[in-house]
């Protein structure tokens, strides 16, 4: 990151507003990669590095090799750039991208050699793993154990019974961090090894041009010499027959020569269409292994590991479920959120309340709502503590229902957009103030009484699902 012009901008040096903008520009770019190609990306769009930000105009730099580039990108990719900055960060609302010959270059393929014991200059070309994408960093729930206890064993046992994995998950849960994840630990472990990573388009692309090139000897030796092969996104092959004839004989290359292979996708190999029954079987073969939705309990741990790495970001328990309730698209749409809330706080100093949230993520929490209405609630609260759903309207007393009634009016308040009246209303014509009562002793008890504490979990849980 390069120092700013101001106050404001020396801090953004020093770290405090760093990570939220170095996080929405990994978003905006896997977002920028999934619409324009990978090839259009890369040949392009990849370079470009994080310049200045100044936080008076809200203007940021966008760091590109050389001016030809800079003023290509400008002119055919300003607008869309200012406009994904502005959705994802909004305190940054405009963006000019100028020439800077230290910036990175792209590498035409992805292949990491061995690692010798003695320093030595790193191969431009050799796979780029993210720092920040290591297993360490990766929150295991029940919605990607799985996944992820398979990946890591396939980058560290000596010896695997299941060969290839294949991982799969709708955008944004996490593929493309245990990719990076697999790709540090077989490196870190295996140093006398070579790690070929890359797309699935980018394997199609490379093998095309090798093809004109006369050179598919050199493009099926650099692959199948690797001893970990990862491909990302194979779905974009499909209906490519003769990319799909290589990529299945270097399946079987790798496979039959003990080396390690690993494939993402965003669908399972049954419901890839337009790839080919042998490729699909052979991807059968070995363990597959999908990515679910997170559920609350998995995104609630995700915004505390997120909160360690931002030590000068204060967060209550309360705004953390607020978060974890209302944000449930994705991982990475729940990563963004927490970096705009954490940049918007930074700059403007204001305390990260709920109210805050809600300003803050208006948008990203109308778009992730889920219509869960106080119907749901009552009769989701009446089954789990056997009682009858008339008595979340009824004037009995009883402990045995009234607790149950105050547990679904604190969900109603959290789940739902309602009004503490018209949430009394829904509650056998109850006063405000009573819904007010409810929501307080609940959330008292939640303190004190863990018991209480894992009903709610549970039932935000089934109503969210």
């Amino acid at each position: 990151m390069h120092v700013g012009r101001s106050e404001s901008c020396q801090e953004l040096a020093d770290g405090k507003i760093a990570a939220p903008l170095e996080a929405a520009w990994e978003s905006i770019r896997s977002g920028l990669r999934r619409d324009l190609g990978a090839r259009t990306f890369d040949g392009w769009l990849k370079p470009a590095q994080l310049g200045t930000l100044d936080p008076d105009s809200g203007t940021l730099e966008l760091l590109m090799p050389s001016k030809f580039m800079a003023d290509w990108v400008s002119s055919h990719f300003g607008d869309r750039l200012a406009l994904a900055w502005r959705s994802t960060l909004p305190l940054v609302r405009k963006v000019t991208v100028i020439a800077a010959a230290d910036a990175p270059r792209p590498a035409p393929l992805l292949i990491l050699e061995a690692i010798p014991a003695a320093p030595a200059e790193r191969d431009p070309a050799a796979p780029n793993f993210d720092s920040r994408y290591r297993f360490e960093s990766f929150v295991v729930g029940k919605a990607n154990e799985v996944a992820a206890t398979a990946a890591r064993t396939l980058a560290t046992a000596e010896a695997v019974s299941f060969n290839p994995l294949f991982i799969h998950g709708g955008t944004g849960r996490g593929k493309t961090h245990l990719l990076h994840a697999i790709g540090h630990a077989f490196g870190e472990r295996h140093r006398a090894r070579k790690i070929v990573s890359m797309s699935a388009e980018k394997f199609m692309v490379e093998f095309i041009r090798a093809l004109k090139e006369n050179d598919t000897i050199g493009f099926k030796s650099r692959l199948r010499g690797a001893d970990l092969l990862l491909i990302d996104d194979v779905q974009f092959i499909a209906g490519k027959d003769s990319t799909q004839e290589e990529f299945f004989h270097t399946m079987n290359e790798i496979i039959g020569a003990g080396k390690r292979l690993v494939i993402t996708s965003d669908r399972a190999p049954q419901d890839l269409d337009g790839i080919a029954p042998r490729i699909l079987s052979r991807l059968s073969w070995g363990l597959v292994a999908d990515i679910n939705s997170a559920d609350f309990e998995l995104r609630y741990n995700i915004i505390l590991t997120k909160l360690a790495a931002l030590p000068a970001v204060e967060m209550s328990r309360a705004v953390v479920e607020f978060l974890a309730r209302r944000v449930t698209s994705s991982v990475r749409e729940l990563e963004g959120a927490l970096n705009r809330i954490a940049a918007y706080a930074m700059m403007t100093g204001r305390e990260i309340d709920v109210a805050f949230v809600e300003e803050v993520l208006a948008n990203v929490l109308r778009a992730n709502q889920r219509r869960i209405s106080i119907d749901e609630i009552q009769t989701q609260v009446a089954e789990h503590y056997r009682i009858r759903k008339a008595e979340m309207t009824s004037a009995r007393r009883a402990r045995e229902v009234a607790r149950p009634r105050q547990v679904a009016m604190y969900l109603s308040k959290q789940l739902t957009p309602k009004s503490l009246p018209d949430i009394g209303r829904r509650f056998g014509g109850r006063d405000h103030t009573t819904v007010i009562h409810a929501v307080r002793q609940i959330e008292k008890l939640r303190a004190s009484d863990s018991e209480l504490d894992a009903d709610i979990r549970l039932l935000t849980r089934q109503l969210e699902g």
